[in-house]
């Protein structure tokens, strides 16, 4: 089996190598800047795609700058996403334990209540130490590091307007563009941070509103909506589509979506908003079918509008240099993440595929090791995608339905945590560990896992996938007991031939 997979993947490496079919260049850009002032790399953005990918160039050896807008490293992952949302998940799951587990593990206390300014400045201190942490690395790694907007003036040279005032001209044999996403907005609905938040609004209230909608049932949204339901809130989540999560597996979808409403989550699906009213103390909310209808309205503390997000790409100086887009504002790349101009990149959430902070930095690794002569390798089919609720949800591979759409023979094996010692043992047993093969190979193609840690879990499965495993394969793998893991272990025995335990 590894030798097929070397196979294969060298055989991509010499597909890898055929020359590349550029746009047209105008020479003229290239009289600009002479090679003892230029970086090697100039990486445009310094969020989880754009650092990592300035460090890893950086320790191959190449001259390297990094531009960021913000002032602080980590971009919206670090500053105002990943990290401080899950801050305030663990947070409030810490308080929401005490006020529902406690007593029943024998742990028994009085007058518990929230502290709301300390709960943020445990957050805020987290991300101050991590973001300081990421110019430590450049330092180290003798990254040069600009901070201001910067915005492209030609294939090789990006001009920087300086936070501190004044402009200054970043020159590079190679730009590496990773200015990540932006929060997507809805028609007729004005974010201002204060009634109507964005994901970024959502992190930073100042006191827990009475009633929370939730705009969007995608990760974002129920993470957000978790935090503040667990803090008290009333949370009503309103989606277009008829289902929470599309990209999730049906049989999991339906029983996180059956796991949220018992903690007290309310869900108007097909549902969509026509109409938003800040004028008065709250939120009003015009609603409607999403085939059309009667309207009704939805009042609010606070409106979450957390409906994606979109590419960060206009206005820094695409049109310029002729960089070629899709009608989503992606950039359009090659295997090597070229653009249609020789000598410009583009990784991260500003190209097609998983709007990730670790498919970001996977990009940025592989990038600069085709910048640097090497072979870069980015495998978009074992990405996995985490929902940080409690329980969370974590997947890795295909969907059943995915599956079966392509017409491919396969057989699904699940295991219940009702089943499994250790997450009986501390009571917290809600979930399910699913898994897809294909039935004449037993290759994993797909896992699905709704448990505590689920996002740690999931690893496993992807390693797998990425080795072309066979549920055999990890059902034959000696699991530690008792551990939450097992689960994969027994839904992977169940797959190819029976589970112990059920």
């Amino acid at each position: 089996m590894a030798l097929a997979i070397l196979a294969r993947r060298r055989a991509a490496e010499a597909v890898l190598r055929r020359p590349h079919a550029a746009g047209a260049v105008v020479s003229a850009w290239r009289s600009y800047a002479a090679a003892a002032e230029e970086s090697d790399v100039v990486v445009l953005g310094g969020g989880p795609g754009g650092y990592v990918a300035a460090i890893k160039a950086a320790q191959l050896g190449l001259k390297t700058t990094c531009i960021e807008k913000r002032g602080a490293l980590g971009g919206t992952c670090l500053n105002v996403g990943c990290i401080p949302s899950k801050a305030l998940l663990h947070s409030s799951h810490m308080y929401h334990e005490a006020k529902t587990s406690f007593a029943h593990h024998g742990v028994k206390f009085s007058n518990l209540e929230v502290d709301l300014p300390a709960m943020m400045a445990q957050k805020d201190k987290a991300v101050a130490g991590l973001t300081k942490g990421i110019e430590g690395l450049f330092k180290k790694n003798k990254v040069t590091y600009v901070k201001g907007f910067g915005k492209l003036a030609s294939p090789s040279e990006v001009s920087v307007d300086l936070i501190d005032g004044g402009n200054t001209v970043v020159k590079g044999k190679n730009i590496i563009i990773a200015t990540g996403s932006d929060v997507k907005s809805l028609p007729g609905i004005t974010i201002d941070e204060k009634k109507v938040v964005s994901s970024t609004g959502a992190l930073c209230l100042s006191e827990v509103p009475k009633k929370l909608v939730v705009i969007g049932a995608g990760y974002i949204g129920l993470e957000m909506g978790s935090v503040w339901n667990r803090l008290g809130s009333e949370v009503t989540v309103v989606e277009f589509a008829p289902d929470i999560v599309p990209s999730m597996d049906g049989e999991v979808r339906k029983q996180f979506q059956r796991m949220l409403e018992k903690q007290k989550f309310k869900f108007m699906l097909k549902t969509k908003v026509v109409g938003c009213d800040t004028s008065g103390a709250g939120v009003k909310l015009t609603l409607e079918p999403a085939a059309g209808g009667e309207q009704t309205i939805l009042e609010a503390d606070v409106v979450l509008v957390s409906a994606g997000r979109t590419p960060f790409t206009s206005g820094i100086g695409l049109e310029t240099i002729g960089v070629e887009t899709d009608k989503g504002g992606r950039i359009l790349v090659d295997k090597r993440f070229m653009t249609n101009v020789k000598g410009v990149y583009a990784i991260g959430d500003a190209i097609p595929g998983p709007m990730l902070a670790h498919k970001a930095e996977e990009d940025g690794v592989a990038c600069v090791e085709f910048i640097a002569g090497k072979e870069g390798h980015v495998d978009y089919d074992t990405v996995p995608g985490v929902v940080y609720t409690h329980p969370e949800v974590a997947s890795v591979g295909k969907t059943e339905e995915q599956v079966k759409a392509l017409g491919i023979a396969y057989r699904v094996g699940k295991f219940p945590l009702l089943a499994n010692s250790r997450a009986k043992a501390i009571d917290d047993a809600e979930g399910i560990v699913k898994v897809v093969a294909e039935k004449e190979t037993d290759k994993v193609l797909g896992v699905h896992i709704m448990a505590p840690s689920a996002g740690e879990i999931i690893h496993e499965a992807v390693l797998a996938l990425q080795y072309g495993a066979s549920s055999e394969d990890i059902a034959r793998t000696c699991h530690a007991h008792p551990t939450v893991s097992e689960a994969l272990k027994e839904a992977c025995l169940q797959t190819f031939d029976k589970a112990i335990h059920i």
